[in-house]
């Protein structure tokens, strides 16, 4: 028998949390319950579920800080409840790390179809790897009017020579390499350093400030190098005119 997708649902609301508990169980979920913000950090991390839910206002410790909190030590999805439709509020929540969110009130019906989707999209996330690249393969990407050469190690935009340092080279090597897939932060990390993403370091985010100010790409409105909150960056393929 397949083992039960484990679910750790924080939410300080006894009826709203037994009520998605006891629907998701039928729908065959292991579910636990935490009913504090405070506490919530160091059972997540303790338990690794499959997913969290997680409500926006807690005691002790607010959604987000919770969510900021585990963020460097858990990889799993994290979907966020909110009472409120403000856009901040959602954006917030996606900035320090959670993956979708819902707002309440919402139909089991629909919340299940919420969690289904998110786990299928970490599923493929999960199980997706980058083979190592031959050189032999591949020596030059051309985006229209950009072109990379990794032999050369040389980068021209529009005919123009684009100086890059050896780090900023690799990285856009890597995100035009994977063009039109999010490449997370740890991703990143492994690949162009050999460690993992911890969490803090901002020398990737920095590098890719850098990269876009030398391809002219506005870094208040990238449309070259997206970010994507929560999950990585973007190398938009046909962007390059």
């Amino acid at each position: 028998m397949d083992e039960k997708t484990t679910v750790l649902l924080v939410e300080d609301d006894r009826r709203l949390g037994d009520l998605i508990a006891r629907y998701l169980s039928r729908n065959g979920f292991d579910v636990s319950i935490e009913r504090r913000g405070d506490t919530a950090p160091a059972l997540i991390i303790k338990q690794i579920p499959d997913l969290v839910i997680l409500d926006l206002m807690l005691p002790g410790m607010d959604g987000l800080e919770v969510c900021r909190n585990v963020r460097p030590r858990f990889n799993g999805p994290i979907l966020m409840l909110t009472a409120r439709e403000d856009d901040m509020d959602q954006v917030a929540g996606l900035e320090v790390g959670a993956d979708d969110y819902v707002i309440k009130p919402v139909k089991p019906r629909v919340l299940l179809a919420r969690i289904r989707a998110l786990l299928r999209r970490f599923e493929k996330k999960k199980n997706f790897f980058f083979e190592p690249a031959d050189p032999k393969d591949q020596d030059e990407l051309v985006f229209n009017s950009l072109v990379v050469t990794r032999s050369s190690r040389t980068v021209t935009l529009g005919g123009q020579t684009v100086e890059l340092t050896t780090s900023e080279f690799d990285l856009l090597w890597l995100l035009a390499e994977h063009s039109g897939r999010i490449l997370d932060r740890d991703t990143i990390c492994q690949k162009l350093k050999g460690i993992e993403y911890d969490g803090l370091d901002r020398s990737i985010d920095l590098a890719v400030s850098r990269l876009r100010k030398k391809l002219y790409d506005d870094p208040e409105r990238a449309k070259r190098i997206k970010t994507v909150w929560g999950k990585g960056y973007l190398f938009v393929p046909d962007a390059w005119k």
